[in-house]
């Protein structure tokens, strides 16, 4: 068995997924005494599932293939603005930064038609903050 990228990113995924469940869980998660499902339940699972995952990627890795630089630099661009977007959430909030932030993703992937624009910079905000805020009531940064 050679090593790639594949095999060793699915060890550090297999590691990552068994020290969530068996070190991080059970000390940071808190048990209740009341309650349908208990608050470990949706974190054990995704943890086990991560390890799954890598335990596959370890076994039967994929085909190796060198990525286009461009699409990585432009992945490497929405994952700053995103960093960038939830770090003036912060500061601005919800309702001031995400129809820029919106705006600014639907515009780089090169959506363009006024009507799509339009309902991810209006609609999908103000959705998104009525579930939140109204039906959930939850604080929105």
């Amino acid at each position: 068995m050679n090593i790639s990228a594949d095999r060793a990113s699915g060890v550090f995924f297999l590691l990552f997924g068994l020290a969530m469940y068996f070190a991080v869980n059970p000390n940071y998660i808190e048990a209740v005494e009341s309650g349908n499902i208990a608050p470990r339940t949706l974190p054990d699972t995704v943890s086990i599932i991560i390890a799954i995952c890598g335990a596959v990627l370890v076994i039967k890795p994929t085909d190796q293939r060198v990525r286009n630089p461009v699409l990585m630099a432009k992945t490497g661009f929405y994952i700053v603005l995103l960093s960038v977007g939830i770090y003036a959430m912060s500061w601005f909030g919800f309702e001031y930064v995400a129809p820029l932030l919106a705006f600014a993703i639907m515009w780089f992937i090169g959506e363009r038609r006024p009507f799509w624009l339009g309902l991810g910079v209006v609609g999908m905000p103000l959705l998104i903050w009525y579930l939140v805020t109204q039906l959930l009531g939850r604080a929105l940064p």
